[in-house]
This record gives C-alpha cells, sequence and structure tokens, in this order.
C-alpha cells in the first residue's frame, strides 16, 4: 500500500531550518492513501505546492529520496492551510471512490457504524443513508445530498474526517492508510 504519486504541501530551497544538511525538501501527502511524507527533491529541481510528483516505482523526475512520514504536527502552517484545499481537489479527481464509501461502509460493532465516524452524521442520518443506498447505490454527493434529508455537505464531512485522521484524532482509520 503505497502511494503512486505525493501531492506538494509545502517547499523549503535551502532545507527547513534545524536541519544537518541544505538539500531541498518538500512536506507531502500521497495521493490515494493520504500519507504525510518528507521528500527531498533533486538538486536544480523546482516545486510548488499543489504540485504532483511521482515517488511510484521506477524512475524519479525531481525526487531524490523519501526521508519518511512525518506526523500532522510536524507541517509547517503554511502545509496545514494549503491541507484542506489539497485533499478537495484529490476528492474531486476521485469522487467515485468516496461516494462507494457511504455506498459500502458496513457497521464497526453491533452499537457503531463506520459512517458515524464522519462528522455531522447521527443515528437519524445514518438510518436514511442505509435506506436509500439499499433502495439504489449512491452515484456521487449531489445524488446523495439530495436522497438524505438535511444532510451537511458529504465531501466537507470527508475532508474533516481525512484531517482528523492526520491529527489521529482516532483509533478508527477510514481513508488514511488505504482501507476504502
Amino acid at each position: 500500500m503505497k502511494d503512486e504519486n505525493a501531492i506538494i504541501l509545502d517547499f523549503f530551497p535551502r532545507g527547513k531550518p534545524g536541519d544537518r544538511r541544505a538539500e531541498p525538501v518538500a512536506q507531502a501527502i500521497g495521493e490515494k492513501f493520504f500519507t504525510l511524507l518528507e521528500i527531498v527533491i533533486k538538486d536544480g529541481e523546482e516545486t510548488k505546492s499543489g504540485e504532483k510528483v511521482y515517488i511510484g516505482e521506477g524512475k524519479w523526475e525531481k525526487v531524490k529520496y523519501i526521508r519518511g512520514r512525518i506526523g500532522y504536527g510536524d507541517l509547517t502552517n503554511f502545509a496545514k492551510g494549503e491541507l484542506e484545499n489539497i485533499i478537495m481537489r484529490l476528492i474531486d479527481s476521485d469522487e467515485q471512490r468516496f461516494v462507494d464509501f457511504f455506498n459500502k461502509a458496513a457497521p464497526l460493532t453491533t452499537r457503531s457504524h463506520s459512517l458515524e465516524l464522519l462528522p455531522g452524521i447521527g443515528k437519524k442520518h445514518l438510518w436514511q443513508i442505509l435506506s436509500q443506498r439499499k433502495a439504489a447505490p449512491f452515484k456521487d454527493f449531489k445524488d446523495l445530498q439530495g436522497r438524505v434529508e438535511m444532510l451537511p455537505d458529504p465531501k466537507k464531512m470527508v475532508i474533516r474526517r481525512i484531517i482528523n485522521e492526520l491529527e489521529e484524532k482516532d483509533r478508527h482509520k477510514l481513508f488514511v492508510g488505504g482501507i476504502f
């Protein structure tokens, strides 16, 4: 479960303050599994926030090596500010994957459901979603919002959940790390 691409959140052309070596470093998020990474960029290469870089198997164009995973607390304020917009773009580009979550999400225990882990979904919305998806699978977020009465914006719920998972506010992982 490794990401093929990462999206740059922040870039330091001369390295981060306090680094031992002054080499170009970027903070990035994995495109599919939302893994936060610190990436060293090849000398002479430039990158900017929002840019997609290849980190899969094979030859890397801009990336020299991946320093490793980082936590949400390690992100710069600028990277934290960019995070929501970049996650929104990633959801927009792969909307069906997230709509499928609403179509296929299963119970966690006999008393709780994985849909309830999304901010804004309580028992009432849960039962409406379950009954509507039994009738027919949701086609997109618009369909979901149209069929479930007074449901908050599903895209924003998913974004908030991903950020909560990156902040490690909950032991359950729905999106970070590639469960869905």
